[in-house]
């Protein structure tokens, strides 16, 4: 017997039922990506700062 297709879309809106979404819409997934985000922006702030405090990565 073959599988069927899944049909595995995005983003969950609220109306909708089916289980078969990567993220949901909502305070959870909300929260997560706001944590995610703001890690990433310091890292790369982190990342500007050390280029400027110890000099062109270049030069190792």
């Amino acid at each position: 017997m073959k599988q069927g297709e899944e049909q595995a879309k995005f983003v969950k809106e609220a109306e909708n039922s089916t289980e078969n979404y990567i993220f949901q819409k909502n305070k959870i997934t909300k929260t997560a990506t706001y944590i995610i985000v703001g890690f990433l922006i310091i890292l790369a702030i982190v990342l500007i700062g050390s280029i400027f405090l110890f000099g062109s990565p270049a030069a190792l």
